[in-house]
């Protein structure tokens, strides 16, 4: 079982990423349900994420908002059924 990598510290960037976890939101949405390959290969984008935060690549953060949240999971279950 792969650990999540959440924070608690949830705030997207303009490019939906996470600057708590650095993780996108389809990401974070599909976490409880990614088999371990899927967390392997996004703990493999977050060290990139972070290095690029470090250089301020990644803009500031705003608040995740339910509707953003709702997209997200819908983008998701969309994925899943094809």
């Amino acid at each position: 079982m792969i650990h999540s990598p959440c924070v608690a510290k949830c705030g997207l960037n303009d490019e939906d990423i996470c600057m708590g976890c650095y993780r996108t939101i389809d990401e974070i949405v599909a976490w409880g349900t990614g088999d371990d390959g899927f967390k392997a290969d996004v703990w493999v984008k977050l060290a990139k994420r972070k290095a690029e935060q470090a250089k301020g690549e990644l803009g500031e953060s705003n608040s995740i908002s339910r509707k953003k949240w709702q997209e997200a999971e819908a983008r998701i279950a969309l994925n899943s059924t094809e």
